[in-house]
């Protein structure tokens, strides 16, 4: 398939995809245009948050690199933006103080995004996208990866400032738990039993199914793995719930992702 139809092919197989090329460098607002051009309507992007801010910058001093990462073009995918992921790497412990102020900065709307593009730097002259035709809302989630995270304040910290804890599947490398924080639950598996290259199984596809049904009722899982002895409390109108598969090594992930949605699609028939 020529490159210039996979998007739009790809996003009518699944529901939504994972932006991971932000992670590593800025978008191009052009770029980002096109795909929302190119995809349903009810299509969702998520986008991964810049490498620069978590693992060089650390989380600090990061005005405006903020600034940068939503000037980008990330505010020309509008109402199919979807949650925005925060990968820490794995030598940042859990600091409460650096974190909270971090979460102050984030703004919560497209239009609080779009003000604070405006103040971006000479990275962007002449090609930022600072304006939005929508004020949607946005939804942060955080990938942790240090043993320290395991703690009650740190959940006690997301729920106050509506962060989701990202529920990865790291084949044991790195800490699993399952705690509740924000309105929606954002999960990555990167493989079932080898990081990025292990394939899921119909049996561990279906646990993942139970689960994430738990979750689309407002419910907890029974016996969840859970940071906090406190559980999220109920929730009548349910929750959204993003899954990414990240096990793209030997190119299992699209292949997991459409059996996932099959069997999701029949428990809910």
């Amino acid at each position: 398939m020529a490159h210039a139809r996979e998007l739009a092919f790809a996003s009518r197989a699944v529901d939504s995809i994972e932006v991971n090329g932000s992670f590593y460098s800025l978008l191009r607002p052009e770029s980002v245009a096109r795909w929302h051009a190119e995809t349903p309507p009810d299509f969702v992007f998520a986008v991964k948050g810049s490498r620069f801010i978590t693992h060089m910058k650390r989380l600090t001093n990061v005005e405006t690199a903020l600034a940068n990462f939503f000037g980008s073009g990330i505010l020309a995918l509008e109402e199919k933006l979807g949650p925005i992921l925060w990968q820490l790497p794995p030598s940042m412990p859990f600091d409460r103080e650096r974190l909270s102020h971090f979460f102050e900065l984030l703004p919560r709307t497209m239009k609080a995004a779009a003000a604070l593009a405006q103040h971006h730097d000479e990275r962007l002259e002449g090609r930022a996208h600072v304006t939005h035709t929508t004020n949607h809302p946005l939804r942060y989630a955080l990938e942790i990866r240090h043993p320290s995270f395991h703690h009650p304040d740190f959940i006690a910290l997301l729920r106050r400032h509506r962060i989701a804890l990202c529920v990865a599947d790291t084949a044991g490398r790195f800490p699993d738990f399952e705690d509740v924080t924000a309105g929606f639950v954002y999960v990555r598996l990167h493989g079932d039993e080898k990081l990025y290259e292990s394939g899921y199984t119909p049996q561990s596809l279906s646990r993942w199914a139970h689960r994430i049904e738990a979750w689309r009722r407002g419910t907890e899982l029974q016996g969840a793995r859970r940071a906090s002895p406190a559980p999220a409390p109920s929730r009548t109108t349910g929750r959204d719930v993003y899954v990414y598969f990240d096990n793209d090594a030997k190119v299992h992930a699209p292949f997991d992702a459409q059996s996932l949605r099959d069997l999701l699609h029949r428990a809910a028939a």
